[in-house]
């Protein structure tokens, strides 16, 4: 479940990247309203409160649903559907239940916001540096067509380069094998399906289990309609990735493949691609997963040492394959022969020995091998390790040392401990501890409950605990607040001096040392400086978002 202000802040982006209409569009899908002043439309184009709150409830609107509360014309709406559609913010799908099969019906489609969509745009330069750093600059280039200055995320490789007369043939190449390494890697696949038909009914458990059953059946949350949606939407693996159904200079035979059903080809309410087409777009899932990876190897080089994070991307880079999804508790088994032989392939490992393998496996949280004589690393520890880490530091910073080190004793311990008890472990004062305790707890980092022990004399205990689920929720929000607030101030010092972004280079670096001059050349120092202060900030915040929601 996405929080308040993880909505507003979607709604921020949306509304910088393609104006109020469309974020009006998405809010209607989102939210039922925001104090967002950002997100604020003409009055004519504001909704009631009322209706807000129930399309809020009912989830997946139609387009005459959305037409109707937004009092937008149809075309806007349609306009906003294609743009929102292209960019891969929306996803169109048609209802099981509501699907008439081929008897010349229409069924009735519904749109649905992907909201991980919308923040991954925040993190477009980052793909790009990703892209840049394991492939090439030119295999970057390539991924600009598919952002659109960072803003596009589904295109056509035959457009990605300007052609010119001069010579075609090298153009086509560098095309060719610049589209060919980013499938390859997995950073770009096929566009999903445009309107799958999916069930949005909750599947019941297929066989209860058996009267006096000794196992306890894991509990596994039910699928979103989100979920379920993109799940139909994607091709299968062996079409998301293959390159046989792509020929560049070659339209005729692409739209004679036989997987072209994939395209949608006649849909007049935000189709993703042209007829006979085959589009391609940025795999988010696989960016994600290579800044996750890279989290655990430098949380890991932070907490161990070298040469255990060494192993550690070793066995990421090969096990990585067989992901089925970016948040994979354990590592695929492997073998200690397997893992000698990959580690050695690297810079660092070359001068390992097979004992110092074993050991750093050691210290990863493998002390003994699996039943069939294999490892496999915990990744969910390592990145809760993280997430404790982050919220110790919020905590240090926002109420002291001896605050810090209560909620450390607290979440190490992971039960519940009485007021005195917590006094005597953190070594803080019996005075101060309980203000320090109701202070986290009135902030939600912590939990309470009060125990009333009935004997000779009626005694009150206070007991205290780190819900950590919820205490993530909670700092994933305040972070979501915070980008969002960073993001508006942002906004604000750039439209403040916009002036100064238009003027000619020669005037910022004047040859004359004239007071307006030097104010000139003050003022634009001054919004480089913020600009580059406050753009660091939100991309360092963002990778404490990834931590808590994405990984």
């Amino acid at each position: 479940m996405v929080s308040q202000y993880g909505f507003k802040f979607a709604i921020h982006l949306i509304t910088n990247h393609f104006g109020k209409i469309v974020a009006v569009t998405i809010s209607i899908i989102l939210v039922p309203f925001s104090t967002n002043r950002s997100v604020t439309a003409p009055k004519s184009f504001f909704p009631l409160q009322k209706v807000c709150e129930t399309l809020f409830r009912k989830g997946p609107l139609s387009l005459g649903e959305i037409i109707r509360s937004t009092e937008l014309t149809p075309e806007q709406v349609k306009n906003s559907l294609l743009v929102l559609v292209q960019h891969n913010c929306v996803q169109a799908y048609v209802p099981a239940d509501q699907f008439r099969g081929e008897d010349g019906s229409m069924a009735t489609v519904e749109y649905l916001a992907l909201f991980d969509n919308i923040i991954h745009r925040l993190r477009f330069p980052k793909f790009l540096e990703i892209a840049k750093h394991q492939l090439d600059d030119e295999v970057s280039e390539l991924l600009h067509p598919a952002h659109c200055f960072f803003e596009a995320s589904q295109f056509n490789p035959v457009k990605a380069y300007p052609q010119t007369d001069e010579n075609p043939g090298a153009i086509e190449a560098v095309v060719r094998e610049s589209f060919h390494k980013l499938l390859k890697a997995h950073y770009i696949e096929r566009c999903p399906a445009p309107e799958p038909v999916v069930s949005t009914l909750i599947k019941a458990e297929s066989a209860p289990r058996k009267r006096g059953s000794k196992m306890a059946k894991k509990f596994e949350a039910p699928e979103t309609i989100e979920q379920r949606v993109l799940e139909a939407a994607v091709p299968g693996e062996a079409i998301r990735f293959a390159v046989t159904a792509y020929t560049l200079g070659n339209a005729d035979r692409e739209a004679k493949s036989d997987d072209s059903s994939m395209v949608n080809d006649g849909d007049n309410s935000g189709g993703i691609a042209n007829e006979g087409s085959i589009l391609w777009r940025a795999n988010f899932e696989e960016f994600i997963r290579h800044l996750r990876h890279k989290l655990l190897v430098e949380n890991e080089r932070k907490r161990l040492d070298d040469g255990a994070a060494t192993i550690l991307s070793a066995i990421l880079d090969v096990t990585k394959t067989v992901e089925k999804k970016v948040k994979i508790e354990k590592s695929a088994p492997l073998s200690l022969d397997s893992i000698f032989t990959e580690v050695t392939k690297t810079e660092h490992g070359r001068t390992m020995t097979i004992d110092r393998v074993r050991a750093s496996l050691v210290q990863l949280g493998c002390p003994q091998r699996n039943f069939d004589d294999s490892y496999s690393i915990d990744l969910k520890s390592i990145v809760e390790m993280a997430r404790n880490e982050e919220v110790e530091s919020i905590v240090l910073k926002r109420f002291g040392s001896d605050a810090y080190r209560i909620f450390r004793l607290l979440s190490k311990s992971n039960c519940f401990l009485e007021t005195d008890k917590i006094a005597e472990s953190a070594l803080v004062d019996k005075k101060e501890t309980p203000r320090l305790l109701y202070k986290l707890w009135k902030d939600n980092y912590l939990y309470m409950e009060k125990l009333v022990v009935t004997a000779a004399k009626q005694s009150r205990f206070m007991l205290w605990k780190v819900n950590k689920p919820l205490l993530w929720e909670y700092v994933l929000d305040e972070m979501y607040h915070a980008a969002l607030n960073l993001s508006l101030r942002l906004a604000f010092e750039q439209e403040k001096d916009e002036d100064l972004l238009h003027v000619p280079a020669d005037k910022l670096v004047p040859a004359d040392k004239s007071s307006e001059a030097n104010a000139l050349q003050k003022r634009y120092r001054r919004l480089r400086d913020v600009l580059f202060l406050m753009g660091s900030s939100l991309m360092k915040l963002d990778d404490a978002l990834m931590l808590f929601h994405d990984f």
